[in-house]
This record gives structure tokens, C-alpha cells and sequence, in this order.
């Protein structure tokens, strides 16, 4: 999916939840001895439709959480959620990670993993079925979530692309 296709958000105006994804310790050996710097992944939502993910680097963990959150509020989508769920089913893809989400029934929850739980959390979806296939990197799987909830359509989109009524497009 081109960054040009997404449904950019500016975080000035929307407040925001962040939510930990994953913390990985990475290990440098000098001469000298190890040197250990951390990497954090974290989602930022509204629960209302507006999510975006970000990667921070440093040496100590609080650092590197600033700021993936700040890196987060910088990539901030729109997502279509319709009556507390997604619109439709999609399949996305982000290196070997593959996530399929469908939309579920009222009173259903959130049968999600671990990223996908906090990506899906953080834009306010409360039932959803996922599953995610192949890789189960956090970096991967988020990003891959957040593809597939950028490339949803709710049925106004879709009746205004194709030029005709909403009774024609939604069925529900």
C-alpha cells in the first residue's frame, strides 16, 4: 500500500492512548565490553477511529518509548469501524507476515494476539476475529495490521467512488 493512499490524521487536535507492543535489548560487544541499547515498538490510538504505530531507538527503555510515541503521532490513519467492528474482511500482508481480520458479531471481543490486540484496541474495535499467519515478528504483524485497516472501505466511500446510492452499496 503507498503512503499516498493512506488517510492521514494530525495528532494536535485527538487525544491519545499509547499501548507497549514490544521492547527488544540489543547487544553491541566493543573492546571494551557490551554495550546494550533498547528498541520499542508502540501503537497510539484514540479508540475512536485513529491509529498509528511508531519505532523509537535508545539507551535506556523510558527514552526509546518517548520516542516511538512521538514517532507514532506522526503516522496517525483513519479507520473506518462500523458499529464496533470492521466493515469487511481483509488480508494483509508486511514481509512474511500475514494477518487476516474479519468483522464478528456484537459481544463477540477481540480474538486477536498480542500486536494485533494492541493495534485493534487502540483504534477501537471491540469485535473482531483475526488471525495472523507466518511470521510473528511485533514489528511485522503491527505494521501488517495497520496496511489492512488503512486499505478498509466503509459502504458511503464506496457509493461516492462508484456514483450511486447507499441503498445500492450496503446491504445491511
Amino acid at each position: 500500500m503507498s503512503q499516498s493512499s493512506l488517510k492521514r490524521v494530525k495528532a494536535t487536535e485527538i487525544e491519545l492512548k499509547d499501548r507497549l507492543v514490544a521492547i527488544n535489548r540489543v547487544t553491541k560487544v566493543n573492546k571494551g565490553g557490551r554495550h546494550f541499547s533498547f528498541s520499542a515498538i508502540v501503537v497510539v490510538g484514540n479508540e475512536n477511529g485513529v491509529v498509528g504505530y511508531g519505532l523509537g531507538k535508545a539507551n535506556e527503555v523510558t527514552e526509546a518509548i518517548a520516542k516511538a510515541v512521538d514517532d507514532a503521532k506522526k503516522n496517525l490513519i483513519k479507520v473506518p469501524v462500523h458499529k464496533g467492528t470492521i466493515p469487511h474482511e481483509v488480508l494483509a500482508k508486511y514481509g512474511s507476515s500475514l494477518v487476516l481480520m474479519k468483522p464478528a458479531a456484537s459481544g463477540t471481543g477481540v480474538i486477536a494476539g498480542g500486536a494485533m490486540r494492541a493495534v485493534l484496541e487502540s483504534v477501537g474495535v471491540r469485535d473482531v476475529l483475526c488471525k495472523s499467519k507466518g511470521s510473528s515478528n511485533p514489528h511485522n504483524v503491527v505494521k501488517a495490521t495497520i496496511e489492512g485497516l488503512a486499505s478498509l472501505r466503509d459502504a458511503f466511500t464506496v457509493a461516492n467512488e462508484r456514483g450511486l446510492p447507499l441503498s445500492n452499496v450496503f446491504n445491511g
